[in-house]
């Protein structure tokens, strides 16, 4: 086949692995998700390279490591001289457009975020739903659709939830209307499009239609062991107390199993209104002609806690909760359907792939694995990457938290750069991380495997360019 591919990249803000009926989640309303997953390949192991938006997705848009991309923390700026897959597709004649979230520099306290060379021609931008820039085009479709955000946003609030905006003007609806909009006007020309809806990030607001649809009763409560916190490291223990909010913040010790309940309702709720979205970017793609000639990818940057462990949002942790992330691709045309993936897999595997897959070379500086191997079934599914890393480094809330983490299909590592403390655990016995193993005598030998083998992933995610060019 020798027509170039169109590429749509749907990406999510900070939702959970388990959150889609297909991957586990039996009370998740997710028909359209679930039918890319049917028609495409989904990688089951899958995890982002930190657990905060912005060096995350730095490193997924690059395929570079964070650390590698000099944006390792939310409020850095990515370097002018770094080079976004979209800036690589521009380059090779795609029409590129994005709507929602980019997130690779500081918009914070009224500032716009800075662009680099991104190669977008068509640029929707709209970090958040608050009207915090004149900028923000969600909020400019709600002037020219005569409605006015603090009318909108005014609805009360049920213990820890919100009530949100009706489903019709949704920053999730605007991202899928722009996103439907682009494709219609390039139809016949290749083209790379970045979907980037801020849900299922807080506040837990979803539309009250929505929302009805989920009875928090049925709701399973967050994970959690008596006393587990008991072995865990101070970064956790915090976190287990007070939950940092944007604005302000809440304390979780004040929360009631009622609160936890409405709160996995009301993600619930704001995954399916992704998924509805979804649907209707898909039945686009049926319409213009174009769905069997276009690679879609469903993701999401990083997951979310969700009172697990006593912990909401994010921060410097590293259970699977915060990192394993939903990854589907899918192209009927030219890719497998039906099957899943189960080697470890990592986020910055995502730009070689795009590239190998259109034809288009991979530089150098990219430091992912093309996973089309295992998109065409010529790879073994069980077994991609020996492990995986991410890494932490004063990312987000806690300025004293250097941290980087190792998985691998039986064991975890994560060690706290400059303190004594650190995680560890046996995947096999204990898979929802409640024993932290870091001081027991009789995992020592463990413990030195996975800190060299931890050691040896951040000294080898160094920067392979600039090529040596002779001995001397």
């Amino acid at each position: 086949m020798t027509t170039p591919p169109n590429i749509l990249w749907l990406c999510t803000d900070q939702q959970r692995y388990d959150t889609i009926h297909a991957l586990g989640h039996s009370l998740a309303r997710s028909p359209n998700v679930d039918r890319l997953i049917d028609e495409g390949v989904a990688f089951t192991q899958a995890y982002c390279q930190s657990p905060v938006c912005t060096p995350s997705r730095a490193s997924f848009l690059t395929g570079r490591y964070p650390r590698t991309t000099r944006c390792r923390q939310n409020g850095q700026k990515i370097p002018d001289d770094e080079v976004l897959v979209s800036r690589m597709f521009a380059d090779a004649g795609y029409r590129c457009g994005l709507a929602g979230k980019l997130h690779l520099a500081s918009c914070s306290d009224g500032r716009v975020e800075s662009r680099i060379d991104d190669g977008y021609h068509d640029f929707h931008w709209s970090h958040h739903p608050q009207p915090d820039w004149p900028e923000n085009a969600y909020t400019q479709w709600l002037t020219a659709h005569g409605q006015n955000w603090d009318d909108l946003y005014s609805g009360s609030s049920t213990g820890f939830v919100r009530q949100g905006v009706p489903a019709e003007y949704h920053q999730t609806t605007w991202c899928a209307e722009m996103t439907c909009d682009f494709i219609r006007a390039n139809t016949g020309r290749p083209w790379f499009f970045s979907f980037n809806c801020f849900d299922p990030h807080h506040p837990f607001d979803p539309p009250p239609e929505y929302m009805e649809r989920y009875d928090p009763a049925e709701m399973p409560l967050p994970k959690r062991r008596d006393g587990e916190l008991d072995s865990k490291t101070t970064f956790q223990r915090l976190d287990a107390v007070w939950a940092h909010n944007s604005p302000g913040e809440f304390h979780t010790g004040a929360m009631t199993d009622d609160d936890r309940r409405q709160v996995a309702a009301a993600n619930l709720a704001m995954c399916e209104l992704i998924d509805d979205q979804v649907g209707r970017i898909m039945q686009t793609l049926e319409e213009t002609g174009e769905r069997d000639n276009t690679i879609v990818i469903f993701m999401s940057d990083h997951g979310e806690m969700l009172g697990d462990h006593g912990i909401y949002f994010k921060g410097p942790h590293f259970y699977d909760e915060a990192i394993h992330v939903p990854l589907v691709i899918s192209c009927p045309g030219r890719f497998q359907s039906g099957l899943r993936v189960n080697g470890l897999t990592e986020l910055v595997d995502l730009v070689p792939t795009l590239l190998d897959t259109s034809g288009l070379s991979i530089p150098t500086r990219v430091q992912g694995q093309s996973l089309l191997p295992y998109l065409t079934g010529e790879a073994d599914p069980e077994m991609h990457r020996e492990f995986v890393y991410s890494e932490y480094y004063n990312s987000w809330t806690h300025s004293d938290a250097y941290g980087t983490m190792l998985r691998t299909s039986d064991a975890k590592i994560v060690v706290y750069h400059g303190t004594d403390q650190g995680e560890l655990y046996d995947l096999k016995s204990d898979p929802d991380e409640f024993e932290n193993l870091w001081d027991s005598a009789e995992h020592q030998s463990l413990k030195l495997r996975m800190m060299q083998k931890c050691f040896d992933a951040s000294v080898l995610s160094m920067d392979p360019d600039p090529p040596r060019l002779g001995p001397f």
